[in-house]
Protein backbone atom coordinates (compact mmCIF):
# COMPACT_ATOMS: atom_id res chain seq x y z
CA UNK A 1 0.00 0.00 0.00
CA UNK A 2 1.51 3.31 -0.95
CA UNK A 3 0.99 6.33 1.19
CA UNK A 4 0.48 9.55 -0.04
CA UNK A 5 3.27 12.04 0.01
CA UNK A 6 3.56 13.58 3.78
CA UNK A 7 6.16 15.09 5.79
CA UNK A 8 7.92 12.59 8.59
CA UNK A 9 6.20 14.94 11.62
CA UNK A 10 2.92 14.04 10.32
CA UNK A 11 3.41 10.81 9.24
CA UNK A 12 4.84 9.91 12.71
CA UNK A 13 1.71 11.45 14.36
CA UNK A 14 -0.65 9.30 12.14
CA UNK A 15 0.97 6.67 13.18
CA UNK A 16 1.27 7.22 17.04
CA UNK A 17 -2.82 8.25 16.83
CA UNK A 18 -3.53 4.70 15.19
CA UNK A 19 -1.59 3.30 17.68
CA UNK A 20 -3.22 4.83 20.60
CA UNK A 21 -7.06 3.59 19.16
CA UNK A 22 -5.32 -0.32 18.84
CA UNK A 23 -4.03 0.25 22.58
CA UNK A 24 -7.36 1.59 23.38
CA UNK A 25 -8.68 -1.64 22.10
CA UNK A 26 -5.91 -3.67 24.13
CA UNK A 27 -6.67 -1.86 27.24
CA UNK A 28 -10.44 -3.08 27.38
CA UNK A 29 -9.22 -6.78 28.38
CA UNK A 30 -7.35 -6.42 32.11
CA UNK A 31 -4.21 -8.09 32.25
CA UNK A 32 -1.65 -9.06 29.94
CA UNK A 33 -3.45 -6.68 27.44
CA UNK A 34 -3.33 -3.48 29.69
CA UNK A 35 0.56 -4.45 29.87
CA UNK A 36 1.31 -4.48 26.77
CA UNK A 37 -0.79 -1.63 25.61
CA UNK A 38 0.82 0.23 27.63
CA UNK A 39 4.60 -0.65 26.47
CA UNK A 40 3.09 -0.14 22.84
CA UNK A 41 1.95 3.19 23.59
CA UNK A 42 4.80 4.62 25.40
CA UNK A 43 7.35 3.40 22.50
CA UNK A 44 4.54 4.42 19.47
CA UNK A 45 3.82 7.60 20.68
CA UNK A 46 7.89 8.28 21.59
CA UNK A 47 8.53 8.27 17.36
CA UNK A 48 6.82 11.05 16.70
CA UNK A 49 7.83 12.98 19.63
CA UNK A 50 11.52 12.76 19.34
CA UNK A 51 10.54 13.55 15.56
CA UNK A 52 9.23 16.64 16.60
CA UNK A 53 12.05 17.32 18.61
CA UNK A 54 14.66 16.46 16.54
CA UNK A 55 12.93 19.51 14.02
CA UNK A 56 14.06 21.92 16.89
CA UNK A 57 17.39 20.08 17.41
CA UNK A 58 19.71 22.95 19.02
CA UNK A 59 23.05 21.22 16.80
CA UNK A 60 23.43 18.77 14.53
CA UNK A 61 24.46 16.14 17.26
CA UNK A 62 21.29 16.92 18.81
CA UNK A 63 19.21 16.03 15.67
CA UNK A 64 20.88 13.03 15.21
CA UNK A 65 20.57 11.81 18.59
CA UNK A 66 16.63 12.35 19.12
CA UNK A 67 16.30 10.65 15.16
CA UNK A 68 18.53 8.18 17.14
CA UNK A 69 16.28 7.91 19.71
CA UNK A 70 13.14 7.82 17.63
CA UNK A 71 14.26 4.94 15.49
CA UNK A 72 15.19 2.84 18.21
CA UNK A 73 11.34 3.59 19.80
CA UNK A 74 10.14 2.28 16.27
CA UNK A 75 11.99 -0.61 16.68
CA UNK A 76 10.72 -1.43 20.09
CA UNK A 77 7.26 -0.72 18.74
CA UNK A 78 7.79 -3.04 15.43
CA UNK A 79 8.75 -5.65 18.85
CA UNK A 80 5.71 -4.95 20.58
CA UNK A 81 3.32 -5.14 17.50
CA UNK A 82 4.60 -8.12 16.50
CA UNK A 83 4.64 -9.79 19.83
CA UNK A 84 0.57 -8.68 20.15
CA UNK A 85 0.00 -10.78 16.63
CA UNK A 86 2.15 -13.70 17.62
CA UNK A 87 -0.35 -14.05 20.62
CA UNK A 88 -3.42 -13.68 18.91
CA UNK A 89 -4.52 -10.70 21.30
CA UNK A 90 -5.51 -8.70 18.11
CA UNK A 91 -5.76 -10.74 14.22
CA UNK A 92 -2.58 -10.15 12.42
CA UNK A 93 -4.50 -8.52 9.41
CA UNK A 94 -5.63 -6.11 11.87
CA UNK A 95 -1.97 -5.76 12.61
CA UNK A 96 -0.35 -5.61 9.20
CA UNK A 97 -0.57 -1.91 7.96
CA UNK A 98 1.04 -0.99 11.43
CA UNK A 99 3.85 -3.35 11.45
CA UNK A 100 4.27 -2.14 8.07
CA UNK A 101 4.31 1.65 8.68
CA UNK A 102 6.79 0.56 11.68
CA UNK A 103 9.08 -0.96 9.19
CA UNK A 104 8.70 1.90 6.48
CA UNK A 105 9.73 4.69 9.42
CA UNK A 106 13.08 2.53 10.50
CA UNK A 107 14.14 3.10 7.38
CA UNK A 108 13.22 6.53 6.65
CA UNK A 109 15.24 7.34 9.80
CA UNK A 110 17.74 4.83 9.17
CA UNK A 111 18.29 6.76 5.85
CA UNK A 112 17.86 10.38 7.40
CA UNK A 113 20.51 9.79 10.01
CA UNK A 114 23.04 7.72 7.47
CA UNK A 115 22.66 10.85 5.37
CA UNK A 116 23.08 13.40 7.98
CA UNK A 117 26.45 11.65 9.42
CA UNK A 118 27.42 11.55 5.70
CA UNK A 119 27.54 15.36 4.87
CA UNK A 120 29.48 17.98 6.14
CA UNK A 121 28.71 20.69 7.80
Amino acid sequence: MEHPKRDLPERTFEFARRLVKLCQVLDQTPGVSRTLANQLLRSGTSVGANVEEAQAGQSRADFLNKLSIACKEARETHYWLRLVAATELVPEPRLTQLLDEANQLIAILTTVIRKTKETKE
